[in-house]
């Protein structure tokens, strides 16, 4: 799928590049990231996104000079680790560091993106102002400083009324507060042709699992059935739900891990699919997100 006209140096950094499947991705990617960040990059020959991405994306991992590593996984040939990971649409690149997913991006960002990207993993971070805004504001919605996150994204919108980075973002802080409409009136804010962008879904994902949680029980009732009988999937399962409603975010991933972890086919998958709902309505930088992906690997790759 990637080429690169440069055949010298694409010899150079051949090393830096490399295809991965199934069979050799714990040793491509678990393995190698013990020794520095491997960007795995979800890809598949229909998808024009994927397309663009690539070159840029071996451009600024060649320029890093070994700083990280590339390696490039196709879902159709090759569906199952995609599917562990929560990776929903594509090209969707994940980082990975001593072992765990620690990072990751979906679409076919802009080169400067990328470059910060690879830069934080590297230790050498160059961010613009804007891009140090969305981070510290996702930082501070994260700590459940919700006030200090929104007035963050409204500068952002001063300066971009059409970030929909900073659109997302805002909608997720209504959701966290309990004011749905109000979080679908943001959304609806954002430009027509890029009402799918992915930065938007979280906040999506949130709203239908905020209307979800609302039907449930009590969170003490639950936790006495699931102390009661540990296997009663079902109630750890609504226990998790109930817990994300109340931003328990972390108890909730823990939840349904070790539902994963006790019965993976329980429900169909449920509980893992539940998770991966959670990560994107969390997002791929909030610490549950993180906590959640290193549980559920661990317990997935073990």
């Amino acid at each position: 799928m990637l080429t690169n006209g440069m055949n010298g140096g694409a010899a150079q950094g051949a090393d830096l590049v490399k295809d991965t499947t199934t069979a050799t991705f714990r040793q491509d990617v678990i393995a190698e990231s013990m020794k520095q960040a491997v960007l795995v990059d979800f890809w598949a020959p229909w998808c024009g996104p994927c397309k663009q991405l690539a070159p840029v994306l071996e451009k600024v991992v060649r320029e890093a000079k070994g700083k990280v590593k590339l390696v490039k996984m196709n879902i159709d040939e090759h569906p199952t680790i995609a599917g562990q990971l929560g990776v929903q649409s594509i090209p969707a690149v994940v980082a990975f560091v001593q072992g765990q997913p620690v990072d990751a991006f979906m679409g076919a960002v802009p080169e400067s993106q990328i470059k910060a990207f690879v830069d934080k993993l590297s230790g050498a971070a160059g961010p613009s102002p804007v891009e140090k805004a969305l981070t510290q504001a996702a930082e501070r919605a994260a700590a459940g400083d919700l006030q200090g996150a929104a007035q963050l994204y409204a500068a952002v919108l001063q300066h971009e009324p059409e970030n929909v980075a900073a659109i997302g973002g805002m909608a997720k802080l209504y959701v966290d507060a309990g004011d749905l409409d109000r979080a679908r009136d943001m959304l609806a804010l954002a430009p027509p042709e890029k009402a799918n962008d992915p930065a938007l879904a979280p906040a999506r994902t949130a709203i239908d699992l905020a209307e979800q949680a609302a039907s449930l029980g009590d969170v003490a009732d639950l936790e006495r059935r699931v102390a009661a009988n540990a296997d009663d999937h079902e109630a750890r399962f609504d226990l998790a739900l109930a817990l994300n409603a109340r931003n328990r975010r972390v108890e909730a991933a823990e939840a349904l891990v070790e539902i994963v972890r006790r019965d993976r086919s329980w429900n169909e998958d449920g509980a893992r699919k539940q998770l991966l709902q959670f990560f994107e309505a969390w997002g791929p930088k909030d610490e549950a997100t993180m906590v959640g992906r290193r549980r559920l690997s661990s317990v997935l790759f073990r």
